[in-house]
Protein backbone atom coordinates (compact mmCIF):
# COMPACT_ATOMS: atom_id res chain seq x y z
CA UNK A 1 0.00 0.00 0.00
CA UNK A 2 1.54 3.61 -0.79
CA UNK A 3 0.41 6.68 0.24
CA UNK A 4 0.07 10.07 -1.51
CA UNK A 5 2.51 12.26 -0.65
CA UNK A 6 -0.06 14.76 1.73
CA UNK A 7 0.40 15.98 4.96
CA UNK A 8 -1.37 13.34 7.23
CA UNK A 9 -4.11 14.42 9.47
CA UNK A 10 -4.22 12.42 12.77
CA UNK A 11 -7.79 11.22 14.29
CA UNK A 12 -9.11 13.28 16.73
CA UNK A 13 -8.31 12.10 20.26
CA UNK A 14 -11.56 10.45 21.47
CA UNK A 15 -12.82 13.12 24.60
CA UNK A 16 -14.42 11.88 28.21
CA UNK A 17 -17.95 12.43 29.04
CA UNK A 18 -17.03 15.79 30.70
CA UNK A 19 -15.06 16.91 27.83
CA UNK A 20 -16.57 19.78 25.59
CA UNK A 21 -20.22 19.02 24.42
CA UNK A 22 -22.02 20.63 21.21
CA UNK A 23 -24.70 22.28 23.03
CA UNK A 24 -25.56 25.83 23.03
CA UNK A 25 -22.20 26.60 23.24
CA UNK A 26 -20.75 24.73 20.57
CA UNK A 27 -22.11 26.64 17.15
CA UNK A 28 -22.40 30.20 19.20
CA UNK A 29 -20.15 33.19 19.02
CA UNK A 30 -19.08 35.04 21.65
CA UNK A 31 -21.59 37.54 23.73
CA UNK A 32 -21.42 41.23 22.54
CA UNK A 33 -22.84 44.01 24.36
CA UNK A 34 -24.66 41.55 26.27
CA UNK A 35 -26.34 39.64 23.72
CA UNK A 36 -25.70 35.88 21.92
CA UNK A 37 -24.84 36.23 18.34
CA UNK A 38 -26.53 33.90 15.55
CA UNK A 39 -24.98 30.52 15.69
CA UNK A 40 -21.74 29.78 13.29
CA UNK A 41 -22.91 26.35 12.23
CA UNK A 42 -26.61 24.50 12.88
CA UNK A 43 -25.99 22.24 16.47
CA UNK A 44 -26.87 19.20 14.37
CA UNK A 45 -24.25 19.76 12.14
CA UNK A 46 -21.53 19.85 14.89
CA UNK A 47 -23.15 16.76 15.82
CA UNK A 48 -22.59 15.13 13.00
CA UNK A 49 -18.64 16.37 12.71
CA UNK A 50 -18.37 14.83 16.45
CA UNK A 51 -19.64 11.42 15.62
CA UNK A 52 -17.56 11.50 12.45
CA UNK A 53 -14.75 12.20 14.85
CA UNK A 54 -15.37 9.61 17.89
CA UNK A 55 -15.91 7.31 14.80
CA UNK A 56 -12.32 7.90 13.66
CA UNK A 57 -10.82 8.20 17.20
CA UNK A 58 -12.05 4.57 18.49
CA UNK A 59 -11.19 3.22 15.22
CA UNK A 60 -14.70 2.03 14.81
CA UNK A 61 -14.87 -0.14 11.36
CA UNK A 62 -17.86 -1.09 9.08
CA UNK A 63 -20.49 -3.25 12.02
CA UNK A 64 -19.34 -1.70 14.78
CA UNK A 65 -21.79 -0.31 16.48
CA UNK A 66 -21.86 3.10 17.78
CA UNK A 67 -22.72 5.10 21.29
CA UNK A 68 -26.56 5.03 21.29
CA UNK A 69 -28.56 8.61 21.11
CA UNK A 70 -28.78 8.74 25.06
CA UNK A 71 -25.32 8.10 25.39
CA UNK A 72 -24.05 10.82 22.59
CA UNK A 73 -26.65 13.38 24.01
CA UNK A 74 -24.92 12.62 27.74
CA UNK A 75 -21.50 13.09 26.19
CA UNK A 76 -22.18 16.23 23.85
CA UNK A 77 -24.27 17.78 26.27
CA UNK A 78 -27.10 18.20 23.41
CA UNK A 79 -30.90 17.24 23.10
CA UNK A 80 -31.54 13.54 21.90
CA UNK A 81 -33.82 15.00 19.43
CA UNK A 82 -31.24 17.22 18.02
CA UNK A 83 -28.46 13.86 18.48
CA UNK A 84 -31.38 11.96 16.80
CA UNK A 85 -31.79 14.29 13.62
CA UNK A 86 -28.05 14.45 13.22
CA UNK A 87 -27.63 10.38 13.20
CA UNK A 88 -30.59 10.32 10.83
CA UNK A 89 -28.57 12.26 9.01
CA UNK A 90 -25.82 10.52 9.09
CA UNK A 91 -27.93 7.28 7.92
CA UNK A 92 -28.86 8.91 4.97
CA UNK A 93 -25.48 10.53 4.08
CA UNK A 94 -24.36 6.16 4.37
CA UNK A 95 -22.05 6.49 7.49
CA UNK A 96 -24.04 4.44 9.84
CA UNK A 97 -27.16 1.87 9.09
CA UNK A 98 -29.41 0.58 11.78
CA UNK A 99 -32.09 -2.13 12.05
CA UNK A 100 -34.73 -2.90 14.66
CA UNK A 101 -32.45 -5.05 16.50
CA UNK A 102 -28.68 -4.37 16.28
CA UNK A 103 -29.02 -0.70 17.16
CA UNK A 104 -26.96 1.92 15.08
CA UNK A 105 -23.69 1.07 13.89
CA UNK A 106 -21.02 2.00 11.10
CA UNK A 107 -22.02 0.95 7.14
CA UNK A 108 -20.82 -1.59 5.73
CA UNK A 109 -19.39 -0.80 2.55
CA UNK A 110 -22.15 0.09 -0.55
CA UNK A 111 -19.36 -0.21 -3.10
CA UNK A 112 -16.64 -3.29 -3.06
CA UNK A 113 -14.95 -2.55 -6.18
CA UNK A 114 -13.15 -6.00 -7.53
CA UNK A 115 -9.54 -5.98 -8.24
CA UNK A 116 -8.87 -8.66 -10.58
CA UNK A 117 -10.56 -9.34 -14.19
CA UNK A 118 -11.23 -7.11 -16.70
CA UNK A 119 -10.31 -3.53 -15.85
CA UNK A 120 -13.17 -2.22 -18.51
CA UNK A 121 -15.70 -3.26 -16.64
CA UNK A 122 -16.87 -0.12 -14.75
CA UNK A 123 -17.65 1.44 -12.00
CA UNK A 124 -21.39 2.06 -12.99
CA UNK A 125 -21.52 -2.11 -13.62
CA UNK A 126 -19.91 -3.07 -10.54
CA UNK A 127 -22.51 -0.62 -9.00
CA UNK A 128 -25.54 -2.10 -10.81
CA UNK A 129 -23.98 -6.14 -10.12
CA UNK A 130 -24.73 -5.23 -6.68
CA UNK A 131 -28.07 -3.75 -7.21
CA UNK A 132 -27.34 -0.24 -6.48
CA UNK A 133 -28.06 2.41 -8.70
CA UNK A 134 -25.17 4.61 -10.16
CA UNK A 135 -25.24 7.97 -10.86
CA UNK A 136 -22.11 10.28 -12.08
CA UNK A 137 -21.68 14.06 -12.35
CA UNK A 138 -18.79 15.74 -14.51
CA UNK A 139 -17.46 18.45 -12.02
CA UNK A 140 -14.61 19.27 -14.74
CA UNK A 141 -13.35 18.83 -17.88
CA UNK A 142 -10.33 20.45 -20.01
CA UNK A 143 -7.89 19.73 -22.82
CA UNK A 144 -4.11 20.15 -21.19
CA UNK A 145 -0.70 19.44 -22.23
CA UNK A 146 1.03 16.11 -21.13
CA UNK A 147 3.62 16.31 -18.54
CA UNK A 148 6.94 14.44 -18.67
CA UNK A 149 5.67 12.06 -16.58
CA UNK A 150 2.22 11.86 -17.68
CA UNK A 151 3.72 11.34 -21.34
CA UNK A 152 5.54 8.47 -20.27
CA UNK A 153 2.56 6.91 -18.54
CA UNK A 154 0.30 7.16 -20.95
CA UNK A 155 2.82 6.58 -24.35
CA UNK A 156 3.00 10.03 -25.65
CA UNK A 157 5.11 12.83 -26.08
CA UNK A 158 5.48 15.73 -23.68
CA UNK A 159 3.34 18.32 -24.48
CA UNK A 160 0.91 16.19 -26.41
CA UNK A 161 -2.85 16.84 -25.89
CA UNK A 162 -4.89 15.32 -23.38
CA UNK A 163 -8.10 15.08 -22.17
CA UNK A 164 -8.88 15.82 -18.81
CA UNK A 165 -11.90 15.35 -16.91
CA UNK A 166 -13.53 14.51 -12.99
CA UNK A 167 -16.57 12.79 -12.26
CA UNK A 168 -18.16 12.41 -8.81
CA UNK A 169 -19.72 8.99 -8.72
CA UNK A 170 -22.82 8.10 -6.13
CA UNK A 171 -24.31 5.32 -5.02
CA UNK A 172 -28.05 5.02 -4.72
CA UNK A 173 -27.52 9.15 -4.33
CA UNK A 174 -24.88 8.78 -2.21
CA UNK A 175 -21.45 9.98 -3.25
CA UNK A 176 -18.54 7.95 -2.71
CA UNK A 177 -16.00 8.63 -5.42
CA UNK A 178 -14.12 11.45 -7.33
CA UNK A 179 -12.10 10.19 -10.50
CA UNK A 180 -9.86 12.42 -12.32
CA UNK A 181 -8.65 10.95 -16.13
CA UNK A 182 -6.47 11.68 -18.58
CA UNK A 183 -7.00 10.18 -21.66
CA UNK A 184 -4.61 10.83 -24.65
CA UNK A 185 -6.99 13.66 -27.17
CA UNK A 186 -5.83 11.96 -30.15
CA UNK A 187 -7.57 8.40 -29.16
CA UNK A 188 -11.00 10.80 -28.69
CA UNK A 189 -11.38 13.43 -30.54
CA UNK A 190 -14.40 15.33 -30.72
CA UNK A 191 -14.77 14.55 -26.97
CA UNK A 192 -16.83 17.72 -24.94
CA UNK A 193 -18.09 17.81 -21.74
CA UNK A 194 -21.39 17.88 -23.02
CA UNK A 195 -20.83 14.55 -23.84
CA UNK A 196 -20.57 13.58 -20.30
CA UNK A 197 -22.89 15.64 -18.82
CA UNK A 198 -25.67 12.99 -18.82
CA UNK A 199 -23.79 10.72 -16.58
CA UNK A 200 -22.82 7.85 -18.69
CA UNK A 201 -20.29 5.18 -18.82
CA UNK A 202 -17.14 6.64 -19.81
CA UNK A 203 -16.12 2.99 -21.10
CA UNK A 204 -18.62 2.53 -23.11
CA UNK A 205 -18.62 5.87 -24.75
CA UNK A 206 -14.95 5.10 -25.66
CA UNK A 207 -16.43 1.31 -27.31
CA UNK A 208 -19.08 3.30 -28.89
CA UNK A 209 -17.67 6.43 -30.43
CA UNK A 210 -13.93 5.66 -30.85
CA UNK A 211 -14.12 1.61 -30.74
CA UNK A 212 -11.84 1.82 -28.04
CA UNK A 213 -12.64 -1.03 -25.59
CA UNK A 214 -10.57 -0.89 -22.04
CA UNK A 215 -9.50 -4.44 -21.36
CA UNK A 216 -6.74 -4.83 -18.45
CA UNK A 217 -5.32 -2.13 -16.40
CA UNK A 218 -2.67 -1.87 -13.69
CA UNK A 219 -3.45 -0.14 -9.73
CA UNK A 220 -1.73 1.01 -7.01
CA UNK A 221 -4.29 1.50 -3.80
CA UNK A 222 -3.34 2.99 -0.88
CA UNK A 223 -4.37 6.24 1.55
CA UNK A 224 -4.42 9.63 1.24
CA UNK A 225 -5.68 13.15 3.24
CA UNK A 226 -8.92 14.71 1.54
CA UNK A 227 -8.46 17.98 -0.13
CA UNK A 228 -11.60 20.87 0.97
CA UNK A 229 -12.73 20.05 -2.66
CA UNK A 230 -13.07 16.41 -2.33
CA UNK A 231 -13.80 16.32 1.45
CA UNK A 232 -17.37 18.81 0.49
CA UNK A 233 -17.97 16.55 -2.46
CA UNK A 234 -17.73 13.16 -0.77
CA UNK A 235 -19.16 14.82 2.67
CA UNK A 236 -15.99 14.35 4.29
CA UNK A 237 -13.66 16.75 6.92
CA UNK A 238 -10.78 18.10 4.85
CA UNK A 239 -7.98 16.23 5.59
CA UNK A 240 -10.15 13.33 6.73
CA UNK A 241 -8.29 9.91 5.30
CA UNK A 242 -9.44 8.33 1.94
CA UNK A 243 -8.72 5.58 -0.18
CA UNK A 244 -6.35 6.13 -3.23
CA UNK A 245 -6.62 4.13 -6.38
CA UNK A 246 -4.14 4.94 -9.33
CA UNK A 247 -5.09 3.10 -12.62
CA UNK A 248 -3.38 2.68 -15.67
CA UNK A 249 -5.82 1.45 -18.15
CA UNK A 250 -4.67 -0.55 -22.04
CA UNK A 251 -7.15 -1.66 -24.71
CA UNK A 252 -6.71 -5.16 -26.34
CA UNK A 253 -3.66 -4.15 -27.93
CA UNK A 254 -1.70 -3.21 -24.50
CA UNK A 255 -1.90 0.37 -25.60
CA UNK A 256 -1.91 2.84 -22.49
CA UNK A 257 -5.91 4.70 -22.96
CA UNK A 258 -6.12 6.12 -19.68
CA UNK A 259 -4.39 7.11 -16.38
CA UNK A 260 -6.86 7.60 -13.66
CA UNK A 261 -6.62 8.92 -9.97
CA UNK A 262 -9.42 7.69 -7.68
CA UNK A 263 -10.54 9.03 -4.62
CA UNK A 264 -13.17 6.85 -2.49
CA UNK A 265 -15.14 7.27 0.82
CA UNK A 266 -13.25 5.11 3.23
CA UNK A 267 -16.65 3.72 4.75
CA UNK A 268 -18.36 3.35 1.75
CA UNK A 269 -16.14 1.66 -0.81
CA UNK A 270 -13.74 -1.40 -0.10
CA UNK A 271 -11.55 -3.03 -2.32
CA UNK A 272 -11.43 -6.57 -3.05
CA UNK A 273 -9.04 -9.10 -4.65
CA UNK A 274 -9.93 -12.27 -6.00
CA UNK A 275 -9.06 -15.32 -4.35
CA UNK A 276 -5.42 -17.02 -4.90
CA UNK A 277 -3.58 -19.76 -4.06
CA UNK A 278 -1.44 -18.87 -0.48
CA UNK A 279 2.19 -19.94 -0.55
CA UNK A 280 4.24 -20.44 2.89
Amino acid sequence: MKHRSRPALSAAPARSPGARGVGRAAGATPRQGGRETSPRKPIYIAIEERVREIIAAEELGPGDRVPSERALAERLQASRMTVRKSMERLVASGVLERDGTAGTRVAMPRVTRPMGGLAGQGISRVVASAGGTAGTRLLHFEQARASAKMAKRLGVAEGDELVVLRRLLTVNATPFCIETSHIPAALVPGLHAEDLTAGQSLYALLHARYGVDVATGERVIGTASATELEARHLRLKPGASVLLMRLLAFDRGGRPVEYMTSVNHPQLVAFKTPAAELTW
